[in-house]
């Protein structure tokens, strides 16, 4: 008996074939267009600057402002990082960290101004600085928590001046855009907050947790819009692709059964 190598695609009409062919050229087009999605994602912390994110943003509320510092300078591990606060902010109190001492210096204030409480405050936190003896290698991130409240000033922006420190060199993220000109256009810009009106976002009193979470989740989904956006395509692209390798599986499971 002579047994014949049998084509594995004799079993399969024209129709079959061309599909097969067709599954196949999709899937090799969907593969290489995700790959430079990849790369955007993976690519985009390289470029991040000292960042500051608040709990909530409403005038009136007591916050936690998270300032993220990504990287070093030029290369250099950070051992220093002095943030400068807005001259509408009188009382900070800073997160200790491990691995770094902190230091609030103050100025004094003439005249005095009187606090929400009704206490008469002579001085404010002028800046705060985290030092350590174990630098902050380059590649690294590390964040730091200043717990405040919030000026009643719906529409105001919080300008915090931030200077980072490095064993060779520093880096000024003190840049504050022009009228009509934005942020990403500066090189190093100084991390900000934008104060919004409770009203704005809900019935709750502001300053409580359900406030907090609304605005949190309004100021977090406008920061991450980039992201968003080249995740959602990655996601799109392998759905797409998911859909096309089974049709790939199922003709092969067709071709199987007549084989």
């Amino acid at each position: 008996m002579v047994t014949m190598n049998r084509d594995p695609r004799a079993g399969l009409g024209k129709g079959s074939r061309h599909m097969s062919a067709v599954v196949g050229r999709i899937a090799v087009r969907l593969t290489a267009a995700a790959v430079p999605v990849a790369i955007v994602c993976l690519a985009a912390p390289a470029s991040a600057h000292v960042t500051v994110t608040p709990s909530t943003t409403v005038a009136g509320a007591h916050a936690v402002l998270d300032v993220g510092v990504p990287h070093g300078c030029d290369g250099s591990s950070t051992i220093e990082v002095t943030i400068q606060m807005p001259k509408e902010i009188n009382s900070v109190t800073p997160t200790r960290n491990a691995l770094w001492t902190v230091e609030k210096q103050m100025v004094k204030l003439d005249p005095p101004v009187t606090d929400s409480h009704g206490n008469e405050v002579s001085e404010r936190v002028a800046s705060v600085t985290y030092r350590t003896d174990a630098p902050l290698p380059d590649g690294y991130r590390d964040v730091f928590e200043l717990s405040l409240q919030l000026p009643e000033a719906a529409g105001a922006t919080l300008v915090f001046p931030t200077i980072q420190r490095c064993e060779r060199g520093e880096a000024a993220w003190i840049e504050v855009p022009e009228e009509g000109q934005s942020g990403h256009d500066l090189e190093r810009p100084a991390p900000a907050v934008v104060i919004t009106a409770a009203e704005n976002h809900g019935s709750h009193e502001p300053g409580t947790p359900e406030a907090a979470e609304e605005v949190d989740g309004k100021t977090n989904t406008a920061q991450d819009a980039g992201g968003g956006n080249a995740l959602g395509l990655g996601a799109l692209g392998a759905g797409v692709l998911g859909v096309v390798l089974g049709a790939a599986a199922l003709v092969g499971q067709r071709r199987g059964g007549r084989g």
